[in-house]
């Protein structure tokens, strides 16, 4: 049996129904939804085989890989299976996204409902749950680690209580090994490890993955080089994939026969191959020639508007590439905000090559560009940015309204300290004004607004189009009379 034994929660042991932007959905705290139902409609469980899931999530599969190649027995389970595997386990490695539902979508969601979000929830459930408790007290350690271990700063009493030895935070394929190693043999390890830049792995070490991902997702690169005040991912180096890594990637997803779909993930898809804040047209063409050739389907995690709005060709070669096997694809946006004036206090180079004085024109030509090219983006707001006053609120206001009727989502999120900004407060629904409570209405409206045709192109074609598309339809009204009752 494998010494180690790797697993995440429910909420991210699940495929979204192969939409992995219904995922989000995970970050909304019980709600008049049956739990059941709520469940399967946005984060139903994998399907497994002895307790191994089909695909798994793709930071898991990388720990996967690196102790693979380090010569650990591993094997990786679904977290309603873990009790036969973890009789002979020394290591239970926990992968985590969202743990307290701190992050910016989860505590906003949980502001407005008042509830504990389901992400963290399940996380918690899991380490609490008598099977770990059990395998704990026969000396089993527990390392946890994902994008959401910054959280545990902020929890440090939850590391004892949960039953957590260590906590890895940032890129760890350079150390996770020595943890790992360590924790079997019965030595000490730190209970919160942060890597820090000169440990992170270069391209060379960074290894593949050796099993399929949910819904196809890979890296085709790591870091940002736009400086934004308010992000983690800034603070790391600039790689980008070389093609090949990139096509051996897909093999290991394609030839698994589970995964037909690629999910290209990146800070900024439109950078891919680039130096600067500058698109590099060929790599980026000569990257969808390949991935959509081998895919049914194609979808990036981030893009911006910027790197959109600079190249106006390439967007159109890129969607008529894509769009040879799929009406449309998506992409999460960060506006953040609508006041040129905080725009270059704290992300001047987001609106790289252009100036950050014109990010509301900006803006609004890199949206017009997607919405012709049926790339349909998940946009971001802040609220509450540092130094945020009245008058740059009602520019934000003024930029929604003429987004209106370009096809969107548009997601106002309370202000979450991280990266250079780390030292600043909370923004919590405590410090609402009545021009954020209008900003949230008029959010919600233009969502309400735009739902009807993201639900007819999401489920285009599926025999449970109907009945799915209702209780979507449901959630979102009622989430919209949420948002009107925040007093």
């Amino acid at each position: 049996m494998a010494e180690v034994v790797l697993t995440a929660d429910r909420t991210l042991m699940s495929n979204y129904h192969n939409n992995e932007f219904l995922g989000f959905g995970t970050c909304a705290p019980p709600n008049f939804i049956p739990e059941w139902l709520y469940s399967y409609l946005f984060f139903p469980p994998l399907k497994t085989r002895n307790g191994r899931p089909w695909t798994a999530p793709y930071g898991l599969r990388k720990t996967e890989a690196q102790l693979l190649k380090e010569g650990f027995k591993v094997e990786t389970v679904s977290p309603n299976h873990l009790r036969s595997y973890l009789n002979d386990a020394k290591v239970l490695g926990v992968y985590t996204m969202d743990p307290f539902g701190l992050g910016p979508a989860s505590s906003t969601l949980a502001s407005i409902f008042k509830k504990e979000p389901y992400l963290a929830k399940h996380f918690q459930a899991l380490l609490k749950s008598q099977t770990v408790k059990k395998a704990k007290q026969n000396g089993l350690k527990v390392i946890v680690g994902g994008p959401g271990a910054w959280q545990f700063r902020y929890r440090e009493k939850a590391v004892k209580d949960l039953g957590i030895d260590c906590v890895i935070e940032g890129e760890a394929e350079n150390v996770i090994g020595k943890f790992f190693r360590a924790a079997i043999g019965g030595e000490e390890i730190p209970s919160h490890y942060e890597v820090g830049v000169d440990e992170a792995p270069s391209l060379e070490e960074i290894p593949d993955i050796v099993q399929p991902s949910i819904n196809g997702l890979i890296e085709i690169g790591r870091g940002c080089c736009r400086g934004c005040q308010f992000c983690n991912v800034t603070l790391r180096p600039l790689r980008w994939y070389p093609i090949e890594k990139i096509d051996r990637e897909l093999s290991v997803n394609l030839d698994s026969g589970k995964v037909t779909s690629a999910c290209l993930h990146a800070e900024d898809v439109m950078l891919y191959g680039s130096k600067n804040t500058t698109p590099n047209e060929e790599k980026l063409v000569q990257l969808h020639e390949l991935v959509t050739k081998r895919c049914q389907s194609i979808s990036w995690s981030h893009c911006s508007l910027a790197a959109v709005a600079s190249k106006p060709k390439l967007i159109s070669k890129l969607s008529e590439l894509i769009l040879q096997n799929q009406a449309w694809w998506g992409a999460e946006v960060g506006i953040e905000t609508g006041s040129p004036e905080i725009a270059k206090k704290i992300m001047p180079a987001k609106a790289h090559p252009f100036k950050a004085e014109d990010w509301h024109d900006v803006v609004c030509n890199g949206m017009g560009l997607m919405h012709d090219s049926k790339l349909v983006p998940a946009c971001t707001l802040i609220l509450g940015l540092p130094e945020e006053q009245e008058s740059d609120i009602i520019k934000t206001m003024e930029l929604v309204d003429d987004l209106k009727e370009m096809r969107s989502l548009i997601v106002p999120l309370f202000f979450v300290p991280l990266g250079k900004l780390k030292s600043e407060d909370w923004f919590t629904d405590t410090k609402l004004n009545e021009l954020h409570k209008q900003l949230l209405i008029q959010c919600a409206e233009h969502d309400f607004y735009w739902v009807d045709n993201l639900l007819d192109w999401t489920f285009s074609g599926k025999w449970y189009q109907r009945i799915m598309k209702e209780f979507y339809k449901g959630f979102a009204a009622i989430a919209k009379s949420k948002v009107r009752q925040i007093e």
